[in-house]
C-alpha cells in the first residue's frame, strides 16, 4: 500500500505529539519511503534509522545501494553518461532535525554523490557544490576517484552516437532518480535524492534533482 508525503507527515507529527505528551508508552519504529526504484533502500535505511543512525544519514546509506549498483543506468556507478561519454552525478540531502541542506552537481569520477553532499551539509556552511568545484571537496575528504562509465553504458551511448542526426537537439533518451526519506521514531526526518541526470545530456547540464525545494519538472 502506497503513502504519500503529507501522510507521512501527518503520521510523523502526531507520533511525536503523542511521545511529547506521554500518551504513547513505546516510541514507533523508523519509517522509510522511497521512489519505485529505490525499494531496497527502505530496507537498509529503517534499519539504520533503527540503530540510532540520524535519518538523513540512514538515507544517504539507502540511496548507496543504487548509487554502487552497475545495473541501474540512472544512479551512480553505472549511469548513461553525458554526449561526451562522461558520466556526472547529482545529489543532494536534507535533516529536517537542523533544517540544513547540501547537495552537488555535475560531478565526475566520484561514485557516491550522495556521500559527497552529506559532507557538504555537515562539514561547510555552504550548500551546493558542482564540478571540479565538487570533485576536489570528495577528494580533499577522502572520498576516491573511479571510472563510473561500465561497459553497458558505454554500449548504449554509442548507440545513440551511431543514430544521431541532423534533427537531433540533445534530445534525452532516458533519465531516472532514486530517492529516500525516512522518519525516525521521535518525528525527525532526512533525505536524500541521486541521479545520473538526463541521458546524453550536454555536459555540465543539471536538472532538479539536487536543487533544494526545486520544482519537479517533467524529467530529471
Amino acid at each position: 500500500m502506497g503513502i504519500t508525503r503529507r501522510e507521512l507527515l501527518a503520521a510523523g507529527t502526531a507520533a511525536a505529539l503523542l511521545t511529547r505528551r506521554g500518551l504513547a508508552q513505546v516510541e514507533p519504529p523508523p519509517v522509510s519511503v522511497s521512489s519505485a526504484n529505490g525499494l531496497r533502500t527502505v530496507e537498509r535505511a529503517r534499519a539504520r534509522a533503527a540503530a540510532g543512525m540520524r535519518p538523513v544519514e540512514a538515507a544517504v546509506e539507502g540511496v548507496t545501494i543504487l548509487e554502487d549498483d552497475p545495473n541501474d543506468m540512472s544512479v551512480g556507478y553505472g549511469g548513461l553518461p553525458n554526449e561526451e561519454g562522461v558520466v556526472e552525478l547529482d545529489s543532494c540531502v536534507m535533516d529536517g532535525t537542523r533544517g540544513l541542506g547540501g547537495a552537488v552537481g555535475g560531478l565526475q569520477k566520484i561514485r557516491n554523490p550522495s556521500q559527497v553532499a552529506l559532507r557538504v551539509m555537515d562539514r561547510t556552511d555552504h550548500v551546493f557544490l558542482v564540478g571540479e568545484g565538487a570533485r576536489r571537496f570528495a577528494l580533499a575528504h577522502g572520498f576516491k576517484e573511479s571510472n563510473l562509465l561500465t561497459d553497458a553504458a558505454r554500449k548504449r551511448w554509442l548507440e545513440w552516437r551511431e543514430n544521431l542526426s541532423d534533427k537531433d537537439d540533445w534530445v534525452p533518451r532516458s533519465g531516472g532518480t532514486v530517492t529516500c526519506l525516512v522518519r525516525a521514531g521521535n518525528g525527525h526526518m532526512g533525505g536524500a535524492t541521486t541521479t545520473s541526470g538526463l541521458s546524453f545530456k550536454i555536459p555540465g547540464r543539471i536538472g532538479d534533482s539536487p536543487i533544494i525545494a526545486a520544482p519537479p519538472v517533467s524529467s530529471t
